[in-house]
């Protein structure tokens, strides 16, 4: 547990949120393609996924490693009701605490049909931009789930973005 809290304390800081961006991604990739697509080094703290979207503009597909939150499963020990029933999960646009949101943001805005690798199998999901009360619950829940994403909101003036991906 000492190792969990030292390592929110590193990811709360400005020389994180300059480092990681560059470096986590990479390794995330490389890893990932190495094992196959068993293995994401970050999701040794944090769940993760590799979100392959459709670029907003470009149309080009994009491959994204990203923290999660899971909503079900054994991850989390509990149903949440979600509206499809199967498996869903929620993805954090913090872009580490900077300025603009995450490209993968305005990729899922453009094109929710998207495709996540989790722990080695492909799954087609739907993203959902979450808004209001929706948005309210889910990010309280993250806070629970990653305190640094707290410190990551201070940070900047936008809102951070919530999407919720469910198994289509």
């Amino acid at each position: 547990m000492i190792g969990v809290r030292v390592v929110q304390k590193v990811s709360s800081t400005r020389g994180f949120a300059k480092v990681a961006p560059h470096v986590i991604p990479a390794l995330d990739r490389a890893v990932h393609r190495l094992t196959r697509g068993r293995f994401l080094l970050s999701a040794q703290l944090l769940p993760g996924v590799i979100l392959a979207s459709t670029g907003a503009r470009s149309g080009l597909p994009r491959r994204t490693p990203l923290a999660c939150m899971p909503e079900t499963g054994t991850e989390t020990g509990t149903e949440t009701g979600t509206e499809s029933g199967g498996e869903s999960w929620i993805l954090i646009g913090s872009n580490f605490g900077r300025t603009g949101h995450p490209a993968w943001t305005a990729n899922l805005l453009a094109h929710p049909e998207a495709t996540v690798s989790w722990k080695g199998h492909d799954i087609p999901v739907t993203a959902r931009l979450l808004e209001g009360e929706e948005r309210t619950a889910a990010w309280k829940a993250v806070l629970a789930f990653w305190p640094p994403y707290a410190t990551y909101q201070a940070r900047v003036e936008r809102e951070i973005r919530l999407f919720r991906i469910v198994r289509r």
